[in-house]
């Protein structure tokens, strides 16, 4: 039996709550182990100096989060996992004394609701009759009862569209190539924020574009720079973040978002709007596609707000280029997995989407005020639901010379370089992601030593090396 003392002072709220809060920290931080024996209601109980029905609450309540598992006549124990750490980490997080705050994805939540909510549905699948159809081919676009479900989804968001717009495609990245293999040709220039996602970067050098950085304010893009850059320039596509930008954070009010749409219209510009963050909004404004939907193509997926191994995104399009569209997505994956399109749709339809986007939400702002409270007195930008700011460094740090100082120091930042659209100068900032960690005391210790390092002073021999 393990002896467990963990030391409450740090927790707030209830008692009961905090014992679970260590639970969760502790099994995080390996000191409590799949299979170890928890100490027995009245030990605890004792050491603690609460009652045994605090106990009894905690340990019910961890084991309703799939912390613990009773069994009867033996005791309480950690519950056992069913994959190993390195299954479940993202590529490049399996180095386990590496912080990664370069990876900008929603931590996993405590308690695993989402493997609990994945075991419910599976079992309800697997007692349907007709169950092989979700492994035989479907229709480029989907079936209709998964356009119906992606067309409820998006509509969280605030765009109306009708089943026969939604592509459903194998997340939003995968939604970004089919759009830009059916627009462009290479050679193309095409419009985004000055500083901009990296995977539009990514998918400008596969097909051969040159992209172009529009100035942009604390509102995102700036309606004179965009409506400059289309007189001068034959650029006749857009693709922006309007909502939590990437990495800027940046919230593009109503406002400015129907003079963008007013311009791209003016001008005959086809607007890309990349909307996987507006699910942190329980209010998001209106989509901008909504001002222009003639010739715009709207984004949404379940990766960020539902789970990442989904991969299941929407595709809003005008109806005119459906067609074409299914065509490209065709030649790319042929369709999306049938079996996770029906999960998503599922989920969808019974709330479970909404829960755990719900608890996304609770994370994130609880991560955000440890990043206020631990990077007080320095300079950074975040929307207070997102999971990643925008850190400005002061002088004399420069944003290569401070990642490569961070990672000697066991911690993962993204330089400002690696969002620049093209050759202008990057800033001296970092991106910090703060969902990767997969505790919140795990985050603290990243941002710590964050702290630490902007205090000192860069070491001009690591940049030579």
């Amino acid at each position: 039996m393990t002896m467990w003392t963990p030391e409450l002072s740090r927790y707030g709220g209830p008692r009961y709550v905090a014992i679970v809060e260590a639970i969760a920290e502790d099994i995080e931080r390996g000191r409590l182990k799949p299979g170890d024996q928890m100490p027995t209601h009245r030990d605890l109980a004792n050491h603690l100096g609460v009652t045994t029905g605090t106990i009894t609450r905690a340990y019910s309540e961890a084991a309703r989060r799939g912390l613990l598992v009773g069994e009867t006549g033996r005791g309480t124990f950690v519950k056992e996992s069913l994959f190993d750490d390195a299954f479940l980490a993202p590529s490049g997080m399996e180095d386990e004394a590496l912080i990664d705050l370069s990876l900008n994805i929603p931590p996993l939540s405590v308690g695993d609701p989402l493997g609990q909510a994945l075991t419910k549905t599976l079992s309800g699948l697997a007692a349907r009759p007709g169950l092989s159809a979700l492994m035989g081919y479907q229709p480029a676009a989907g079936v209709e009862r998964h356009r119906v479900a992606g067309a409820e989804w998006v509509a969280r968001s605030g765009l109306r569209a009708g089943s026969q717009q939604i592509l459903v495609c194998s997340g939003a990245l995968h939604a970004m190539t089919v759009v830009f293999s059916t627009l462009t040709k290479p050679g193309d220039t095409i419009f985004t924020e000055s500083l901009t996602y990296p995977g539009m970067k990514n998918l400008a050098h596969l097909f051969h574009l040159r992209l172009e950085g529009l100035a942009m304010d604390d509102q995102g893009i700036r309606p004179d720079a965009f409506a400059k850059a289309c007189k001068r320039d034959s650029a006749r596509v857009l693709y922006t973040i309007p909502t939590i930008q990437n990495p800027l954070g940046t919230l593009m009010p109503e406002a400015r978002r129907r003079e963008i749409a007013a311009i791209a219209r003016a001008h005959d510009v086809a607007i890309i709007e990349d909307d996987v963050h507006s699910f942190m909004l329980p209010a998001p404004p209106p989509p901008l596609s909504s001002f222009a939907p003639e010739n715009s193509y709207y984004i949404l997926s379940t990766s960020k707000s539902i789970a990442g191994g989904m991969r299941i995104g929407y595709l809003v399009a005008p109806e005119r280029m459906v067609e074409v569209l299914s065509t490209s997505l065709r030649a790319t994956v042929w369709m999306a997995a049938p079996l996770m399109a029906e999960i998503a749709s599922e989920w969808i339809k019974d709330g479970t989407a909404d829960r755990l986007v719900e608890q996304k939400r609770e994370e994130a702002r609880a991560r955000q005020e440890i990043a206020s409270r631990t990077l007080e007195g320095f300079k950074f930008d975040a929307h207070p639901l997102s999971f990643h700011l925008w850190l400005h460094l002061p002088e004399p740090w420069r944003s290569n010379e401070f990642t490569a100082q961070l990672r000697r120091r066991g911690v993962a930042v993204t330089p400002s370089e690696a969002f620049v659209p093209g050759r202008e100068e990057a800033p001296h900032a970092v991106r910090v992601c703060l969902g990767a960690p997969r505790s919140r005391a795990q985050l603290e210790s990243g941002l710590a030593i964050i702290r630490e390092v902007l205090q000192g002073t860069p070491d001009p021999c690591l940049s030579i090396l």
